[in-house]
């Protein structure tokens, strides 16, 4: 099969059109980190292997493995490490997902049933503990540590990160250094240890490594701030707006809002949001007035400051075709639209 063989890219035509040249340089690689993911999720137990068909029927883009292979390509030479490391990245981001939906008793995924609301909690929450274990023996009976390694401390991050947000969440008092803060662990850090993790896995070079993983961390905080966006705008993107409202979360569209309203609004949206975020008019109320006072502006301009950043930390490495089509993706997480 030829190397420009367009692959189907999960989720729109928007994707598939914004990733022409991501496709071109790394399709055939994901192409073929499908079935060896697939192969090494399966299981032996008739309703886990179902369960399992269903997650790999139902998985989203695949971002995470292509910042795998695209840090490997610009750093060295892609190979079997980085198709591992990429797979661990992989499960542990599927097995995250399956437990934040019974954390947050989500019913939804990418608009789809959540795999608690089908299977309910218990055997939701083993089979991410399911997955978590295959990543890690997958890591270990190669003899992958350093990989290994970089995504337990994602892990270990990516779980205080949410503790923080919740304990924080009690009293709104996050301000916008905490706020980074959270959305570097929660978030940022798992795109950062994919990003490492190809760079080791190219060239098992310290420096490189380090210099992948601030990279991905800058790319990542933009992705979240973009995230946090969508709950303020009109698009269909498999979640209502206002979830982030309702749930409490301090976004930065909102931090900013409370930090530049007067008295009166700052204390109608605390209000609002401790005691009135399940309803709906109530929290279109606050959506209106983050809209209103520039927060959306602001956050933008916060996301453009993180992307230029990001891009910044590529320059010292040859505008290869890898280069060129991680650009493309970085673009890619910033004007998608879900």
């Amino acid at each position: 099969m030829s190397n420009n063989a367009l692959i189907s890219f999960p989720g729109g035509s928007f994707f598939t059109q914004h990733m022409e040249l991501v496709n071109k340089i790394i399709g055939e690689e994901l192409k073929l980190f499908e079935q060896k993911f697939s192969d090494n999720v399966k299981g032996t137990n008739p309703l886990l292997d179902r369960i399992l068909k269903f997650i790999i029927k139902r998985k989203g883009k695949q971002m995470r493995p292509m910042f795998v292979f695209l840090s490997a390509k610009i750093a060295g030479e892609l190979g079997d490490v980085s198709y591992r490391a990429a797979s661990l990245i992989e499960l542990l981001h599927t097995a995250t997902l399956v437990h934040d939906d019974v954390v947050d008793n989500a019913m939804m995924r990418r608009n789809f049933f959540s795999i608690n609301a089908l299977w309910k909690n218990k055997i939701a929450v083993l089979v991410g503990d399911y997955l978590l274990s295959k990543g890690l023996l997958l890591s270990i009976e190669h003899g992958d540590y350093r990989i290994l390694q970089i995504t337990s401390r994602a892990v270990r991050e990516m779980s205080e990160g949410e503790l923080l947000q919740m304990e924080k969440a009690r009293k709104l008092d996050i301000d916008e250094a905490v706020y980074f803060e959270i959305i570097r662990a929660k978030t940022a850090t798992l795109l950062s240890a994919a990003c490492s993790a190809g760079a080791w896995s190219a060239t098992a070079d310290e420096a490189a490594t380090e210099h992948f993983r601030m990279f991905g961390e800058k790319v990542g905080i933009a992705f979240q701030i973009k995230d946090d966006l969508f709950d303020y705008g009109e698009q269909n993107i498999g979640k209502p707006t206002g979830i982030d409202i309702k749930e409490k979360k301090m976004t930065l569209p909102l931090i900013y809002t409370l930090q530049h309203a007067d008295r009166e609004t700052r204390r109608k949206i605390i209000y609002i949001v401790k005691n009135q975020s399940t309803d709906r008019a109530k929290v279109n109320e606050v959506i209106a007035l983050v809209q209103k006072s520039g927060g959306i502006a602001y956050s933008e301009q916060k996301m453009m400051e993180y992307k230029k950043a990001a891009l910044d930390l590529l320059e010292q490495y040859p505008d290869t075709p890898a280069k060129k089509a991680m650009l493309e993706l970085v673009d890619y997480v910033i004007d998608r639209k879900y």
